[in-house]
């Protein structure tokens, strides 16, 4: 018999501060300030303080170690400083920030990998600014995958609200190149680690999986496109073959209405607007950015830095806190399906 589980057995949830001069400092101070109401389990941010600060009025607390989050939580934002060597000016990245960044995100993946944090939320970053101090991964996503010891292609990048969560099989690439890109063994490989990643992140035994086409109603039999054809129908036979309940290739324009969404878990797609069209235009304030496939549970807020509105208090903190309460579920998912077998 499976012993009680206890809420206590989860460190704190690390939350690196991401750009300095973005929106991060203010979503995660209005994330701790509706802690309460949003019924979140305690975390800690890394990064400067005076970032924080310079944006939100709220209390912040250094801390030396994660595990004096805890106590401190109920109070005020528990934070472990990273050095910030530079005025903090809201809405003006530059690579000081960049570098603050990068040391906070390093920080946070091996607190998380180490167990001193139970997951890992991630602030977003400047990737310009990113690249002009020597980072040289196309995105965070990335960046984790590869510091954990994790091949890229294994990494499944997934989006999730209430109600849908889609993954795209190829990400940032132009669109032209998409056809090029798919194979049939590439969806496969995300395919497995979307199901793996919903059976110990979700406790979703037998996950449900379709497949959007590529081309307008999948292809029209190949009359509008072969890649249906010759490359999406043989991956999804080969595993449904293999026991994956898994369907399509369905006509994207018809996947993701309401009872179409009530039939399956996940929504695998061809292509990166195909996928995060509909998520942002069902959930645009709760969008959460979920990685599979890693050893450790990683999520961040759908959106970006906005430099535009930083500093300007009109930042909604609603993704930050469904990144957070995320991870929270996946860690908690984790520690009690942990004798589950995915795939």
């Amino acid at each position: 018999m499976t012993a009680p589980f206890r809420t206590d057995e989860l460190p704190p949830i690390a939350v690196s501060l991401g750009d300095p001069a973005g929106i991060g400092p203010e979503v995660v101070g209005k994330a701790w300030a509706m802690r309460e109401a949003q019924g979140l389990s305690p975390f800690f941010v890394i990064g400067s303080s005076r970032a924080i600060s310079a944006v939100w009025g709220g209390p912040v607390a250094s801390i030396e170690t994660p595990e004096d989050a805890t106590s401190v939580f109920t109070s005020a934002l528990p934070c472990v400083e990273v050095e910030l060597n530079a005025e903090v000016i809201p809405g003006k990245p530059d690579q000081e920030g960049a570098k603050s960044a990068l040391h906070a995100l390093e920080m946070g993946i091996g607190l998380a990998k180490s167990g001193a944090a139970s997951a890992l939320v991630t602030g977003p970053v400047g990737k310009a600014q990113l690249y002009s101090v020597g980072f040289t991964q196309p995105g965070q996503t990335e960046f984790i995958a590869e510091r954990c010891g994790i091949a890229r292609e294994n990494a499944v990048m997934m989006l999730a609200g209430p109600s849908l969560r889609v993954v795209p099989v190829t990400v940032h690439i132009p669109l032209g190149a998409v056809a090029s890109s798919l194979s049939t063994d590439l969806i496969r490989s995300r395919a497995i680690g979307t199901a793996k990643g919903l059976c110990r992140n979700f406790g979703i035994a037998k996950p449900r999986l379709v497949v959007a086409g590529l081309n307008p109603h999948a292809g029209e039999s190949g009359a509008l496109g072969r890649e249906e054809i010759d490359i999406i129908l043989p991956a999804i036979e080969s595993l449904r073959a293999e026991g994956m309940d898994i369907s399509g290739p369905y006509a994207p324009d018809a996947l993701f209405h309401e009872a179409m969404r009530e039939t399956y878990d996940a929504a695998l797609c061809m292509y990166h607007d195909q996928a995060l069209i509909p998520l942002k235009t069902l959930h645009f304030d709760e969008g959460v950015n979920m990685t599979l496939g890693l050893p450790i549970v990683r999520t961040s807020p759908d959106h970006g830095t906005a430099f535009g509105i930083a500093g300007r208090n009109i930042a909604s903190p609603g993704a930050m806190i469904a990144a957070i309460r995320m991870a929270e579920k996946a860690a908690k998912s984790r520690l009690r399906n942990a004798e589950l077998t995915c795939g």
